[in-house]
């Protein structure tokens, strides 16, 4: 008998455990006006560790260094998050709030005030992933990132996301799109030299990490980057027939539309050929590393 497959998991504990302890809707973790929350505790601060899979990389130094003024003037407002540490006896990681962590350092803090919570390896990605997205902790690209984890490492789809977080399906398709752009473009994004809106015109366009360049170079508004983008990729006219055979017509809006769903939701690039006037086609999905390539598979073999 052919082994069950595992239900895929919903928004689980961790979203509701991570609401219930701190307000994600704060503007600031060091509002003036923010309430305190009862830490479970104090800890010395070199017996707390990182999450190694938290999904904000960037942090800039000063931000941190803003952070540590408040935190020396007023403390740290809001407890982190932390769960016993999973390999170390007597210390904790981070599920949330490493930017105070790190801040606190600077203050040259020996303590700091902690939530304790028992979460496995699966809620404290989700938590801290989650926690960041609710803060707009996140650039485009690290949203981006934490939004396919969620679909990919827990099942979660477009819809489900943008119900549970308050956004809507629209933006998180199109941020989603934009991990398909070339990892140069994706730095310009991260860095703020190029904006989100800006990165999303490129993404059907032919060489996208040129005309990037030209773009900031030039200081190009949105509507003239797409404007760009369109006549980089040869406007309305047909393209010339490829060696491989492969359809020679130039797509239309909703193919290139149904391109970027169909790219966002699996997190690689889909490119569909269809032939004007016929019912068959093609779909191409490109993989870059072998652990898209098992996600594919896994997402393909739990459809049947």
């Amino acid at each position: 008998m052919a082994d069950r497959k595992e239900p895929r998991r919903g928004l689980g504990r961790g979203l509701s455990a991570l609401m219930a302890d701190v307000d994600a809707a704060a503007p600031s973790e060091q509002a003036g006006d923010a309430p305190s929350r009862r830490p479970d505790r104090v800890l010395p601060i070199d017996r707390i560790e990182p999450n190694p899979d938290q999904p904000r990389r960037s942090f800039t130094e000063p931000q941190l260094a803003e952070l540590a003024d408040s935190i020396r003037a007023k403390g740290i407002i809001q407890p982190l998050i932390v769960r016993p540490h999973p390999r170390t006896e007597g210390h904790y990681e981070i599920v949330a709030g490493e930017r105070r962590w790190r801040a606190a350092q600077i203050a040259q803090l020996h303590d700091v005030p902690v939530l304790i919570r028992e979460f496995d390896d699966v809620e404290v990605l989700e938590v801290a992933i989650i926690e960041n997205i609710q803060r707009a902790d996140l650039n485009p690209i690290e949203e981006a990132a934490g939004y396919r984890q969620l679909m990919f490492k827990f099942g979660h789809t477009q819809e489900k996301l943008a119900e549970a977080l308050g956004k809507s399906r629209s933006h998180i398709a199109n941020l989603m799109r934009l991990l398909n752009l070339p990892e140069d473009v994706q730095d310009m994004v991260t860095s703020g030299t190029l904006s989100a809106g800006h990165a999303r015109s490129l993404i059907t366009a032919p060489n996208p990490s040129d005309l990037a360049k030209k773009i900031v170079k030039k200081g190009l508004s949105v509507r003239a980057a797409e404007k760009l983008a369109k006549t980089a990729s040869g406007g309305d006219q047909p393209k010339r027939k490829r060696p491989d055979g492969a359809f020679t017509f130039e797509k239309d809006a909703d193919t290139k539309a149904l391109e970027g769903d169909l790219s966002a939701a699996l997190g690689m690039q889909v490119t569909v050929d269809h032939k004007p006037g016929q019912e068959s086609g093609r779909i191409t999905v490109s993989y870059d590393t072998l652990e898209q390539l098992d996600a594919l598979c896994m997402i393909l073999s739990s459809s049947r």
